[in-house]
């Protein structure tokens, strides 16, 4: 039986975190590679569990129930192993989250300057900063998180105008230093489903589109048809992130095992299909 080679991994739990635009989704993508980790976009499987695009979810439901989502959805990847985990740019202004994530293992924040954040985004839209004057809006909220980034860094590296595997380079060296300091730690596992019973392979994030070589888009085609692709799972003695969710009874997967929304009324995603299907 042959075996696959694979490379000393300093670590088999990473999250990524910084500003959008800074290159977490390619960075991240390019370091599960580089380490054979499996990589998840957290923005990507809340598209997944919500069956809609984020900026929808703002539009209908308010920044509130997307950050709820966000939480729970940081809270299942815990349970997960072998994955480099790409955050939202705003995951760490909630404390739980960052409380969150330092449990579990080392966090990379990537950096750029506001400059190059208008540069990548401005040709996808972020609700956020949908505003008269978006690099202001930039520089306010980058200097507004900038405590939450210093609080939740393992390390920090810059990507500004830098070759994706040199910056890639620096995270590895940067994580088997930190591996190396936290030897004798042993991060406890939580118990429970990872985000919708799935297990990382099943949540595997697709390679980046990128937009003239820089900053990966914020979604493709494909991401809207993902919930279609998902079974029902099975109650067996599978390692809990191995678990599939039970769909719910209009078909979208994983709405009962969500956070209520403020008012305290359920939120139920909409079914795809059903657009296809009027």
């Amino acid at each position: 039986m042959l075996r696959r080679h694979l490379p000393d991994r300093p670590v088999t739990w990473v999250a990524m975190a910084g500003f959008m635009g800074a290159g977490k989704s390619r960075i991240g993508w390019e370091l599960s590679r580089r380490l054979r980790l499996t990589f998840i976009d957290t923005d990507r499987v809340i598209e997944r569990v919500a069956c809609m695009r984020i900026s929808e979810i703002f539009e209908l439901y308010g920044e509130q129930t997307f950050r709820d989502y966000e939480t729970e959805i940081v809270r299942r990847c815990l349970n997960l192993d072998e994955v480099v985990v790409s955050t939202g740019g705003g995951t760490v202004v909630r404390e739980e989250n960052r409380r969150l994530l330092r449990s579990r293992g080392p966090v990379v924040v990537l950096e750029a300057s506001p400059e190059t954040v208008y540069k990548r985004t401005r040709r996808h839209r972020r609700p956020i900063l949908e505003t008269a004057d978006p690099q202001a809006r930039i520089r306010e909220l980058m200097t507004a998180r900038a405590p939450f980034y210093d609080d939740i860094a393992s390390l920090k590296v810059n990507s500004d105008g830098r070759e994706a595997h040199d910056v890639v380079d620096d995270i590895v060296a940067g994580l088997e230093a930190w591996a190396a300091a936290h030897a004798s730690d042993a991060p406890a596992r939580p118990d429970g489903d990872g985000p919708l019973g799935l297990s990382a392979s099943e949540l595997a994030s697709p390679e980046p589109a990128l937009d003239e070589g820089e900053e990966a888009a914020e979604a493709t085609a494909d991401d809207a048809s993902a919930a279609d692709q998902m079974a029902e799972g099975s109650a067996g003695g599978a390692a809990p992130a191995n678990e599939m969710a039970e769909a719910t009874a209009d078909g979208a997967p994983g709405a009962d095992r969500m956070p209520e929304a403020a008012d305290g009324r359920r939120w139920v995603p909409r079914d795809p299909r059903r657009d296809r299907r009027s």
